[in-house]
């Protein structure tokens, strides 16, 4: 599994590093566009998602901050391994690159939803913990 992972991140290292010298321009669909834009968007809710943890992390108290850093180094050990897993099929293909993007992508968005909802949770109320709450209750 570790293998798949990083042979995903090489594919789409190479493909940043090919395209450096290129913006994402959404006016072209070619495979290597496709890429680069894929990229760009997972940048993007990578950096979104570093500062919505920065600003919980930035608010518990020591074993809060300690819980957070355990529950989101095991959340990226997740996103990771999902993504290998969700993506396999294309592994060797010019698609690749973008789907394991688009992949880190949607759970990284998925994650900032989560991490949101737990910062306006008041002390005390569980069921504010996922921001799915009132979705998932059984009918």
């Amino acid at each position: 599994m570790r293998r798949i992972f990083l042979s995903s991140c090489l594919v789409i290292l190479a493909a940043s590093s090919a395209a450096r010298g290129q913006e994402c321009d959404r006016s072209d669909d070619s495979q290597q566009m496709m890429n680069i834009c894929a990229g760009e968007d997972y940048q993007a809710a990578d950096a979104r998602l570093n500062a919505a943890y920065q600003a919980l992390i930035g608010s518990d108290d020591a074993d809060g901050k300690r819980l957070l850093q355990v529950a989101q180094r095991a959340w990226i050990s997740f996103r990771d391994a999902e993504c290998a897993h969700n993506t396999a099929a294309s592994q060797g293909g010019s698609i690749h690159a973008m789907e394991v993007s688009q992949c880190l992508t949607r759970l990284t968005n998925d994650r900032i939803k989560q991490l949101a909802a737990s910062a306006n949770c008041e002390e005390g109320d569980a069921s504010c913990a996922s921001p799915d709450a009132d979705s998932d209750e059984v009918q």
